[in-house]
């Protein structure tokens, strides 16, 4: 009598079954978007909002637009002796020019890049670290833009700390294919797509981009990334 037939045979465990099927309702079900980029999304969303309304004369007039970006706009300037429209606003500018757009196409592009990218990034190292690239490619695409730039032009937009988790996420892919032996092209094929984002991105949006910015987020983010993945990079050396 076979061992399927016999009555003393155990019975199947139900268990890795029902494991199984919990696993695939979890892979079926759409995640949530993390809290951290819902506010941002929510953040600029409001204020590109509010500035889109009064461009179009539903409230205040099409003179807020030039109103905010004196008062959050980076400006060169200030860090050159030019005086603030109030106290703190050299200081203030490394952070609020972010939550600032052109009109609705740079803010859209903005946040689909945070919402594609953020998202990725937030399930592998977490909210805190997120924030903290972020933050820093912030600060880093700010510096970059004062160092590089024509001293004149103001600057506005949230593509610094994008390019900043781009940074981040081509780092990562960097360091995965160098541990798995890949090819120089397989290894550089991420920059390539990166600077052909950025042409289109300059195209879309007329040639009028901050690639200082870009830079200068795209170099912390990388530097933040290869600090946290010092372990995988002891592993490959």
């Amino acid at each position: 009598m076979s061992g399927q037939n016999s009555p003393l045979a155990p019975a199947p465990d139900p268990e890795p079954r029902r494991r199984s099927a919990a696993a695939r309702r979890r892979a079926a079900t759409p995640r949530q978007l993390p809290m951290a980029i819902t506010l941002l999304i929510l953040a600029c969303a409001v204020i590109e909002g509010a500035l889109v309304a009064a461009d179009l004369g539903i409230w205040l007039g099409p003179n807020l637009r030039p109103a905010a970006f004196s008062l959050g706009a980076f400006y060169p300037g200030l860090l050159r002796g030019s005086e603030p429209l109030y106290p703190g606003q050299p200081l203030a500018m490394f952070f609020t020019y972010a939550f600032l757009h052109g009109g609705p196409v740079h803010f859209a592009l903005n946040m689909l890049a945070l919402y594609l990218f953020g998202t990725v990034i937030i399930r592998r190292i977490g909210s805190a670290r997120f924030l903290i690239a972020y933050t820093a490619s912030t600060l880093g695409g700010a510096w970059a833009f004062f160092l590089l730039g024509d001293g004149i032009t103001p600057m506005v937009g949230a593509s610094g700390a994008l390019f900043g988790l781009l940074g981040v996420w081509s780092c990562w892919d960097y360091l995965d294919k160098r541990f798995h032996r890949a090819t120089i092209w397989e290894i550089i094929r991420p920059l390539a797509y990166l600077l052909v984002y950025n042409l289109a991105f300059m195209a879309l949006m007329r040639g009028q981009i901050a690639w200082q910015a870009h830079l200068g987020g795209f170099l912390v983010g990388w530097a933040l990334a290869l600090y946290w993945g010092r372990p995988l990079y002891r592993r490959i050396r």
